[in-house]
């Protein structure tokens, strides 16, 4: 299929595209005309990068953990220390982030006379 079906049936713009294929996440092969051609397989993968890249994960990241993707869910196979280390890192990175919004809003409410509310406590 051409690029512009992967897109229409992933939903994925054609730039995406071509910017996984880029960063070696998607890889067509080339027709004479120079074409982009992918096979179906391609639309899994597709799937899979977007849930990669919805978790906060770059796409350096994303480029070690597919080839361990087993399934539509991005389930791991195997064990691998080192990526699942790395996994792990990212989770705290993006927790730390997560800690230091949650912090600067609270400096916002405070600034204009909300009251501060306790950590782990909803609001907007």
């Amino acid at each position: 299929m051409r690029i512009g079906e992967l897109s229409r049936r992933t939903g994925v713009s054609p730039r995406s595209l071509r910017y996984y294929e880029e960063q070696g996440l998607l890889v067509p092969t080339r027709l004479p005309n120079g074409y982009r051609d992918y096979d179906e397989r391609a639309i899994t993968t597709v799937r899979r990068v977007q849930i990669l890249l919805s978790a906060g994960l770059g796409t350096s990241v994303v480029a070690e953990i597919l080839p361990g993707a087993v399934d539509d869910t991005v389930v791991l196979a195997g064990t691998c220390p080192e990526l699942v280390d790395g996994l792990a890192r990212e989770r705290r990175r993006i927790s730390a982030a997560i800690d230091d919004l949650i912090a600067a809003r609270d400096i916002l409410d405070s600034l204009v006379g909300r009251p501060l509310q306790p950590r782990g406590a909803a609001s907007r």
